[in-house]
């Protein structure tokens, strides 16, 4: 059983798409897909500096189109798969806007829908991000229902579960700062290098955006299971997958119940689209014996090939 997974913001990097784009047809689909996404995707994804991609409204239509570029050069399109791989042996997620990808490699979305609702969510969430000074902060170690109860008295909500030792809180900078100067008891608080307290009711402008934004979006059903951030499991219906991913811009996203499902579902392999390594390292943690692998570079692809016919 084989899980591809999309990875979340943050997971970018200067010139991350570079190598990628030496392939003529890959450079010819992101000019493509950059007329979709409204956003210079080969200039920020091979020119751009940190700070600048770090830019909400860039950082996720670049992470949602090097999935699906990393994708497509394995022969995974949206909807469909290679020839010898089993859909049956086959489950996607991705963590926050990895979401939206996986949704499209599951055949609910087109790209085209995948990137005309990430240009919507990146712009709403920047906008939303731009109206009060929010943030969010890792807190790593700890006891959990502690760490939870501290994250709560300090005000800040718990956007994100990402598995064993690792709850980020979103909220206010300044209750941010407090909870960083009185960490819950054998924790630690790292602030995040993020524009906003995402995935809470400081987005709800930006979820508004954009339920009106895909209300004439036309989806299909998934054709293998597709995990949802909510609460780990797999959702059937394509339009209720929809509704998730709109909702998905202020609620918590569970990546630790996505781990779980992967677990029961009897998960033998964990791969992780491009931008990839940061949820590899998550499912050491919380998927051990599992095996997993990252695409990073087109050097990459032999590797992932082989690994897709091992596991699916």
């Amino acid at each position: 059983m084989l899980a591809i997974i999309c990875p979340g913001q943050g997971s970018q990097s200067s010139g991350f798409l570079s190598p990628w784009l030496e392939d003529d047809s890959a450079r010819e689909t992101l000019q493509e897909w950059s007329e979709v996404a409204e956003t210079d995707l080969v200039l920020h994804g091979t020119q751009s500096d940190e700070d600048t991609i770090r830019d909400t409204a860039l950082a996720q239509p670049l992470i949602v189109a090097a999935s699906l570029l990393s994708a497509r050069a394995l022969g995974l399109t949206p909807g469909h798969t290679p020839e010898a791989v089993d859909t049956d042996q086959l489950l996607f997620a991705g963590h926050s806007v990895g979401e939206v990808p996986a949704a499209a490699l599951a055949g609910v979305l087109s790209a085209e829908q995948a990137l005309r609702l990430i240009r919507v969510r990146a712009q709403g969430m920047a906008q939303a991000a731009a109206a009060e000074a929010t943030s969010m902060a890792a807190v790593l170690g700890g006891v959990e229902d502690q760490v939870r109860e501290s994250i709560e008295a300090h005000g800040l909500t718990a956007a994100n579960a990402n598995g064993p030792g690792q709850i980020v809180a979103a909220g206010t900078a300044d209750r941010i700062a407090a909870l960083e100067a009185e960490p819950p008891a054998r924790a630690r608080v790292i602030p995040l290098k993020v524009a906003g307290a995402f995935h809470t009711q400081h987005m709800a402008p930006a979820q508004e955006t954009l339920a009106a934004a895909v209300a004439d979006f036309s989806v299909q059903d998934p054709m293998a299971r597709l995990l949802s951030n909510r609460d780990g499991q797999a959702v059937a219906s394509g339009g209720e997958i929809l509704d998730r991913l709109v909702e998905q811009v202020t609620r918590p996203v569970q990546w630790d119940l996505c781990m779980e499902s992967m677990k029961a579902a009897g998960v033998t392999g964990v791969l992780e689209l491009l931008p990839g390594g940061t949820l590899t390292g998550l499912a050491k943690r919380g998927l051990k014996g599992v095996a997993a692998l990252a695409v990073k570079s087109p050097d990459d692809l032999d590797a992932a090939r082989t690994f897709v016919a091992d596991h699916a």
